[in-house]
């Protein structure tokens, strides 16, 4: 069972991941490492069947001293101006969003949501008419491998 896991998320991001270097899979969430960029990130699909290529990824690019920034790829596109937030456990953090794509508003808030990301077990990202839901399990390995990838790389 844990390998067709594994085959289906690396089947999902087959094509994003064209020449990038596997640095695991862990349970929801995989990591890799970018040498072109270069840069490293963990990432993982949203859960659902219809979910139109949604994903959350916590990218690291150590070249510009960017660490755990964090990005959404939204399974529906937010009309301009329109309130998309991300809430882990108890915690709402709004994110700016254009189009599909949202983030994290500035690097403090980012750096709240990759410490919140460990002590919790699923996130949502809610905009108008929509949620995005992920399951946390293996984020944290993943943000940490993706975090020693790019290390190993300077």
């Amino acid at each position: 069972m844990r390998k067709i896991a594994i085959v289906c998320i690396l089947a999902t991001f087959a094509a994003p991941l064209a020449a990038k270097d596997s640095l695991g899979v862990y349970a929801n969430w995989a990591a890799f490492r970018d040498a072109d960029a270069p840069r490293c990130y963990a990432i993982a699909k949203a859960r659902g069947q219809d979910k139109d290529g949604a994903f959350a990824s916590i990218g690291s690019w150590p070249a510009q001293k960017i660490r755990n920034q964090v990005h959404f790829r939204l399974s529906r596109e937010v009309p301009a101006q329109s309130a998309v937030r991300l809430r882990i456990g108890s915690t709402t953090f709004p994110l700016a969003a254009k189009g599909r794509d949202a983030w994290a508003k500035d690097a403090r808030a980012d750096a709240a949501i990759a410490a919140a990301l460990r002590s919790a077990s699923a996130m949502r990202v809610s905009a108008s008419g929509f949620s995005d839901r992920y399951d946390l399990a293996g984020v944290a390995t993943a943000m940490d491998a993706a975090t020693v990838g790019c290390a190993q790389r300077n």
